[in-house]
């Protein structure tokens, strides 16, 4: 039995622990990183400080990353420690017993001072929280995060089975999963770092992940719309994450867009995530999104824990559930509202509260088809008291466009920062309305100046929204291979209910980063102008009225998101999406030339459902499983049955939870009496015992007295910006 501090310094530990080490690089490598990093301040000033479990290769990698450098490496086991105690680290440990190493560890630390250097520490010295602090002083901190049962591997292999720190009766995994907390309290940059990884392709990786966390200019946005790359921008005028959080729609009418596109993941990137939890898998992919200048890993992961952790109904936050065959469903309903708009709106509130300036108040704007606006109100109700003071929230919806449960929980949802407007039109009309507020600078401007209030929009149109989406759209083929449903690398189709394109959007992102997603399948109720765009190329409103049907959440003409699509498949044409739009403003109308729509039915694939078919899909799935689909499920399980190969899974997302459509859902089920009140109707619901239960979120909203208050405006834009004043003067004046 060994009880040693273990260190990584030996040529057989490196080769057990599968690392091939390469040093025959070309000197023009080193010397562009020692140009480029001695221009940012890092070599001479900064250290890179690589932290990780023991077995993660700290040492080795070090070693790599100060020869490419040509700076020095220091090892605080060898360095440090042994040199300062005048002992080995396993006899210091032997002398002193756990507790009392870890306080002798750290106050070495304290004493320790360097830069411009490599620095491994060692895999205990993150647990002394101020000699961590010591060393960030000076430091960027790089956690080389190597998943738990790779490090298992490699110290069993080193017949090592105990590590500082872990007392009798606490296993190897029980205590490395005890030290990640402080891995992950002190890091600056994650690496990502699979069994198979070799020692110089990791050095390789965290010189990547340091220059880019030195050059957050290197990661701005630029509008769908733009001629001009924010490269040949004026320094000023760059966008950044934070700005177009604040800013939500672009100057010209367009859509935010990262310039660099998203980033990439190797195949053994994402398979260091099959074991982690939904919150950790959400850190790791939104790290790499959102650059730490904007917000810090820290703070990201305060946000996401905020968002995630106790709001959820069901821990694993975003389930997979089998259906029947090769269909699996993707639940996205166990957020406070009850819809998928949760994943998103439970962490953008905390994000554009983290980025605005706290010298201005912000009036966030939303426009709804009906799952939206509860969930931005609940979200934004959920900041701190000081946030709440300075951000409010005006949702407008179709009056008559939205389920009545769907109204009761937006009216419900009113908190005293968070507002319903019942707008007596259509969806299409209240975010028209909304873009076309935003870019009446003439307005905006007066909303300044008179009241110190501008506004923001918390709709998909937010770069902020989709994210989170991404997340949701990989975790869910993680949790495939996982439950050895399929393998890594083998493909999958996802089936989603699409009105905005902003859900399905987010999925062919989660593609081109890398998740091996086939096809996406876009499924449309009855207003389905994007079932013909896919299939032909032409979108066409001219003579289109919307057809109010029981999945009101797809009820929409003008799908915002597509914009971002085409102006992704059209190499960011900004000149050709401008033009494409204003045809559709102008004529009602647009074609895609022929080499776009190939390129988009490589990617897409749609179908759309009549009411009838969507009634009689919720009932033949209740007969033979007992689980109920809300109406835009099975908006998707009626297109995925018709246009699924069976040659692989296909995930449908379950987008809504069906108590919010309780009215349809009794009639799918052949019930004849149906009590027009919302909360009669849910508890008729549950005395079937469905599968899901009944959402105790909707259920406990709908319980509230008052419910019936709200506003109500005529469809006339000098209207809505009455309203709009009237908020900002009640909330901020």
């Amino acid at each position: 039995m060994f009880h040693i501090k273990y260190r990584l310094i030996t040529q057989t530990t490196l080769s057990s622990m599968c690392f091939k080490l390469i040093f025959s690089r070309p000197t023009a490598f080193a010397q562009t990183w020692k140009s480029w990093l001695s221009s940012h301040s890092l070599v001479g000033n900064k250290n890179i400080i690589l932290m990780g479990p023991p077995g993660a290769g700290k040492t080795t990698v070090g070693r790599i990353v100060g020869r490419k450098l040509d700076c020095p490496v220091i090892d605080i086991d060898d360095d440090v420690l042994e040199t300062t105690w005048n002992m080995s680290v396993s006899e210091k440990l032997q002398d002193v017993g756990n507790e009392q190493f870890l306080e002798e560890e750290g106050k070495a630390l304290l004493t320790f001072s360097a830069s411009g250097s490599v620095i491994s520490l060692t895999g205990s010295n993150p647990m002394h929280s101020a000699g961590m602090q010591h060393m960030k002083k000076n430091g960027i901190v790089v956690y080389l995060d190597v998943p738990a049962t790779v490090i298992m591997s490699r110290l069993k292999s080193m017949k090592v089975d105990r590590i500082v720190g872990q007392s009798p009766g606490i296993s190897l995994k029980d205590i490395l999963e005890f030290r990640k907390q402080f891995y992950k309290r002190w890091y600056d940059i994650r690496v990502l770092c699979g069994g198979d990884a070799a020692a110089e392709a990791v050095a390789e990786k965290v010189l990547d992940a340091v220059k880019r966390y030195q050059s957050s200019e290197l990661e701005t946005f630029i509008s769908t719309r733009s001629s001009r790359s924010g490269k040949n921008m004026e320094k000023g005028s760059r966008k950044f994450f934070s700005d177009v959080v604040t800013e939500g729609l672009a100057p010209d009418g367009g859509l935010f867009v990262p310039e660099g596109g998203l980033p990439k993941f190797t195949a053994g990137e994402w398979q260091n995530l099959l074991e982690a939890t939904y919150i950790e898998r959400a850190q790791v992919i939104l790290e790499r999104c959102i650059h730490p200048a904007d917000i810090p890993a820290s703070d990201l992961a305060e946000i996401i824990g905020n968002a995630y952790g106790e709001n959820f109904t069901c821990s694993k936050i975003a389930p997979v559930r089998h259906l029947s065959g090769n269909q699996f469903l993707l639940e996205l309903f166990h957020g406070p509202t009850a819809s998928f708009k949760d994943f998103a709106l439970q962490m953008v509130p905390h994000i554009f509260a983290y980025c605005i300036p706290r010298s201005c108040n912000y009036l966030v704007l939303v426009a709804t088809s009906g799952d939206t606006g509860s969930a931005v109100l609940d979200g934004f109700s959920r900041l701190h008291d000081t946030d709440k003071q300075r951000i409010a929230v005006m949702n407008f919806f179709p009056e008559d466009g939205v389920s009545p449960i769907q109204k009761s929980q937006m009216i419900g949802c009113q908190k005293e920062n968070a507002w319903s407007v019942g707008v007596k039109s259509d969806f299409d009309f209240c975010q028209t309305a909304i873009k076309q507020i935003f870019t009446n600078s003439d307005y905006t401007g007066f909303l300044t100046v008179e009241y110190g209030t501008a506004l923001a929009a918390a709709n998909s149109i937010n770069w902020a929204r989709l994210l989170p989406q991404i997340v949701y759209h990989a975790s869910a083929y993680l949790d495939l291979v996982h439950q050895g449903i399929t393998s890594f690398g083998s493909p999958v189709d996802v089936c989603i209910p699409t009105g905005n394109f902003g859900n399905i959007l987010a999925a062919l992102y989660a593609k081109m980063m890398g998740i091996p997603i086939r096809k996406c399948i876009c499924a449309s109720n009855e207003n389905n102008v994007l079932t013909d765009f896919i299939r032909t190329g032409v979108y066409d409103l001219r003579g289109r009225k919307i057809i109010p049907t029981f999945s009101p959440a797809v009820d929409i003409l003008k799908s915002s998101n597509l914009e971002r699509y085409l102006h992704l498949i059209a190499n960011e044409d900004g000149q050709l999406v401008t033009q494409l739009y204003n045809q559709l403003e102008n004529q009602g109308h647009f074609q895609l030339q022929k080499d776009l729509l190939d390129k988009l039915q490589q990617d897409l694939v749609a179908g759309w459902c009549s009411e009838e078919d969507c009634l009689a899909a919720i009932h033949s799935v209740y007969s033979t499983t007992g689980y109920i689909l809300d109406t835009h499920t099975a908006v998707a399980k009626v297109v995925a049955d018709r246009l699924q190969d069976r040659t692989c899974p296909i995930i449908i997302s379950s987008t809504a939870h069906y108590s919010k459509f309780a009215p349809a859902i009794l009639k799918a089920l052949r019930i004849a009496e149906i009590n027009q009140n919302p909360l009669s109707q849910l508890r008729l619901l549950s005395s079937y015992s469905p599968l899901p239960p009944v959402h105790w979120g909707l259920l406990e909203t709908l319980k509230k007295k008052g419910n019936e208050d709200h506003q109500v405006c005529a469809a006339d834009m000098s209207m809505l910006m009455s309203h709009i004043e009237t908020l900002i003067q009640n909330h901020f004046l």
